[in-house]
């Protein structure tokens, strides 16, 4: 009823006598206009032959008129904070969204009632240690532990790269069953440096051979001899792959979601070719909008959308690495899911130590063909015979072509894996939010622990 009278008064003045003379609005303004109201509505009352309430709402209107106008709209401010109410739009208003592309419409309403699925996430849990590792180079890795101290070791590996960790993803594994190990890579999430901070600092011996070190050395600081299970997911299914090459002794099963084996082609889809356009039209769209407004030579860098990003990213200018980095990262969340929601777009793209991260490795490692030679992961497949593995990737991954989870899969049955199943979820995109992968991956986890449990 206040923001009614309020919004009314300052629009529409009282006729009947002049405003005051602006002044600066005090620290007491809306405390003391508050009570006023209040005070006019407990008064005593005087017998009148109108008692209807639009005779005290026009007097009270009356009254209010005289007050300044800056209180009035501190008040107004105050009130609006209080039953959070977006005044205008739902991303920062520092960054600019204008090339996030919008959702497909969902008059189903399936973000807020997605389909239930047979399994869900574990109970939320709290962990028992953390720290930060320092790896050199400047690098002090955030990790976290909880579960079962002397439960079988998994550690979960964050895509993007650069999208860190959220306490969130602990829930993939029976907590009773498994000692979760989760953290941060070099440059994101809470690890020092992160890349909004020291984008310089962030980007030093930023490597895969560097992170696939990191976690072997997380392995050695823990104690552990070997992982039970590696988790990966997109970026993270990657970093998983050749962590398991390099470390063969160490890792007993792997469980990968949204599978990227970067080659050539899957890089080119997502960033340089436009593969996304046939479903995905006006993210694609957007995404090389951006570089073509903002760009002096559009015939030349139109060839090399990464290259021009990187460009942008790096600038000495914060609004237009921030711009960049919002067009960038909006134009893959707006493909990651089935139904997308608009405020996990608005938490990434509204937060700076999530955002920036996440374009600048990705790009990062985009452009550097993600440290690896061409066709590694699928060559040295072989290194990976005596392991479990299990793959689910969404039907609908618009991020991370399905053909790359199958082209891993026939790889490693003819490197003589006994033990590899890829799923394909139908109804299910990139993110490992969806309903659909939840489920997958924690029928997955679970029967490794069925598994490992038995020795």
């Amino acid at each position: 009823v206040a923001c009614r009278f309020i919004t009314a008064t300052a629009i529409t003045p009282s006729p009947r006598r002049a405003a005051p003379a602006s002044r600066p609005p005090s620290s007491s303004s809306s405390p003391f206009l508050l009570a006023t109201i209040y005070k006019f509505y407990h008064r005593p009352r005087a017998k009148s032959t109108d008692a209807s309430p639009s005779h005290d709402h026009n007097r009270l209107l009356r009254y209010l008129s005289r007050m300044q106008l800056s209180s009035l709209l501190i008040l107004l401010r105050v009130l609006c904070s209080a039953a959070s109410i977006t005044m205008s739009s739902a991303f920062s208003a520092a960054i600019d969204t204008s090339y996030v592309s919008p959702p497909a419409s969902d008059t189903a309403n399936q973000v807020a009632n997605p389909v239930t699925y047979p399994r869900t996430l574990y109970p939320e849990i709290e962990c028992y240690q953390s720290g930060h590792l320092d790896v050199g180079d400047g690098h002090k890795l955030y990790y976290d532990v909880s579960g079962n101290p002397s439960g079988i070791p998994a550690i979960f590996l964050h895509g993007g790269p650069g999208g860190g960790i959220s306490p969130r993803v602990r829930r993939f594994f029976n907590p009773e069953k498994y000692m979760i190990v989760i953290f941060d890579q070099r440059g994101s999430g809470k690890s020092i440096p992160n890349a909004c901070d020291d984008l310089e600092g962030s980007l030093v011996a930023q490597t895969t051979q560097k992170l696939v070190s990191d976690i072997d050395a997380l392995r050695n600081h823990l104690e552990v001899d070997k992982w039970g299970v590696v988790l990966g997911g997109s970026w993270g299914s990657t970093l998983a792959l050749a962590y398991a090459q390099e470390y063969p002794a160490h890792v007993d099963a792997l469980l990968l979601r949204g599978v990227f084996l970067f080659g050539p082609d899957e890089v080119d889809y997502l960033f340089g070719n436009g593969g996304t356009s046939g479903q995905n039209p006006e993210a694609w769209d957007s995404y090389c909008r951006y570089i073509q407004d903002t760009s002096d030579d559009w015939e030349r860098e139109k060839l090399n959308l990464l290259g021009a990003y990187w460009d942008r990213l790096t600038s000495k200018d914060k609004a237009k690495r921030e711009a960049a980095a919002a067009a960038f990262v909006g134009y893959e969340l707006s493909i990651s899911k089935t139904y997308v929601d608009p405020k996990v777009v608005e938490e990434h793209l509204g937060t700076p130590s999530i955002l920036i991260p996440f374009a600048v490795m990705e790009v990062h490692y985009m452009i550097n063909a993600g440290f690896l030679l061409r066709g590694q992961l699928l060559d040295n497949a072989s290194k990976l015979s005596h392991m479990h593995v299990a793959i689910c990737h969404g039907r609908g991954d618009y991020v991370c072509q399905p053909r790359a989870a199958w082209r891993l899969t026939q790889a490693l049955k003819k490197a003589g894996c006994e033990d590899v199943e890829c799923e394909f979820v139908a109804g299910a995109g990139h993110s490992d939010t969806e309903p659909g992968l939840v489920d997958a991956m924690v029928r997955a986890s679970d029967k490794f622990a069925g598994v490992f449990g038995k020795k």
